[in-house]
């Protein structure tokens, strides 16, 4: 075992940088495990002028200063690839490509998505001099200059008319004859109508042009045959996103079918004590803002849920009394009359001066590494513990006699 953490971040963008910042001011053991530089594809934006606080700074700076104010916390920072993961107990297993394992009390996923990749030559090589996958990010750095827009669907559309506030002429190049385009059709008549967008029908991209810069593409009609190039400075793929989740398939992770986490509201998964942030969820907005606090979150929650796990640990396992654990759930109304019944069959031991039990109640709705560990099936379930140790179960019956002739 590698090392043993409180708190392991999977991913080094802004919001595994931001989860780190959380943790570390919480005072947990904090590990940052990336398998590139640290900042993710932010680095690959020239300039972001609309984070709050900074008027104008390239993406590599503002995640440099996200990982100074992350480290100035003690925070840990790894660059590997994590491989595979096991959530299944309550301390969560990560192994990493370099072969190295490490425990944690709580992991946040924050490994965030790519750009599908057309992998076309000069794509990869001009990435950041004039290719660009975000709008948002980089439209305004083409102000008065000619741009290409690769994809119809609702991405490329919506995004092509966003740029087009800032571009002179956007061409979009269409892989389908004319007037054919995959985004929904409202995005498409808007489209038309908009006098600083050509479209180029039956066409693919076959090359980026550019030696240190864009400086146009290759297109070949797919009908003809036939190649010419355009002349350009700017070229936005939107071809599709990809979340960096591979690694979770065989995790427990829930996730939908392209690969998103989808999260609640403290950015918690299907599974206890992992969370999820950032442009790997399932989300509305993807910036860097957005993913900031989805990460302040992440953190904030999985901070809590340790100190409830530590809380059950000194209370229950390190009890000198006799406890018994209540697996109920709360959405069942006999389940509920049964937590009455116990705490009434409790309360009239005590009263008649015999040591009487602590009861932890349990929703196994929100406790199922616990329900997995002790094996609970069914609700109401009791478990009765003596300094930590199992020592027997009870028949969940409606009759309080009942109960109070099996408490031991």
């Amino acid at each position: 075992m590698a090392g043993r953490y409180d708190l392991l971040i999977i991913g080094g963008g802004p919001a595994g940088l931001s989860a780190a910042i959380y943790g570390g001011r919480a005072k947990l053991k904090t590990l940052v495990i990336n398998k590139g530089t640290v900042g993710g594809l932010v680095n690959t934006t020239r300039e972001i002028v609309n984070y709050p606080g900074y008027s104008q700074i390239s993406g590599s700076d503002l995640m440099l200063d996200f990982k100074k104010h992350a480290e100035g916390f003690g925070v840990e920072f790894l660059r590997d690839e994590v491989v595979s993961t096991d959530f299944s107990q309550e301390t969560k297993i990560i192994k990493t490509k370099k072969g190295k394992e490490f425990a944690a009390k709580a992991v946040i996923i924050a490994g965030g998505s790519e750009p599908r990749l057309l992998n076309i030559p000069g794509e990869k090589r001009l990435r950041g001099s004039g290719v660009a996958y975000c709008a948002t990010c980089d439209a305004e750095f083409f102000k008065g200059e000619d741009v290409v827009v690769i994809g119809s669907g609702d991405q490329a559309i919506e995004e092509g008319m966003y740029i087009t506030k800032f571009a002179q002429k956007v061409t979009v190049i269409v892989l389908h004859d004319e007037g054919i385009l995959d985004c929904n059709k409202i995005s498409a008549e808007r489209a038309f109508q908009n006098e600083k967008m050509e479209f180029v029908w039956n066409s693919t991209v076959e090359e980026v042009l550019g030696d240190e810069s864009v400086e146009g593409v290759k297109i070949k009609n797919i009908k003809t045959g036939c190649s010419s190039e355009l002349a350009c400075q700017g070229v936005f793929f939107f071809v599709g996103m990809v979340p960096s989740t591979q690694y979770l398939k065989e995790s427990g992770v829930g996730m939908d079918k392209r690969g998103y986490i989808p999260v609640g509201v403290m950015m918690e998964t299907n599974l206890e004590g992992v969370y999820a942030a950032g442009d790997n969820r399932v989300k509305y907005l993807r910036q860097v803002v957005s993913a900031a606090g989805d990460g302040a979150a992440a953190a904030v929650a999985a901070e809590r849920y340790i100190e409830e796990l530590e809380a059950f640990n000194r209370s229950v396992l390190q009890s000198q009394q006799k406890v018994l654990i209540l697996f109920f759930n709360a959405l069942i109304n006999e389940s509920l009359e049964f937590c009455t019944l116990l705490e009434e069959v409790n309360g009239e031991l005590q009263a008649a001066q015999a040591e009487g039990y602590r009861i932890v109640k349990l929703d196994i709705a929100t406790k199922k590494n616990l329900a997995k560990k002790y094996g609970i099936e069914k609700v109401p379930s009791v478990v009765i513990l003596d300094h930590g140790d199992e020592i027997g179960r009870l028949e969940c019956s409606r009759d309080k006699e009942a109960v109070r002739r099996q408490l031991p």
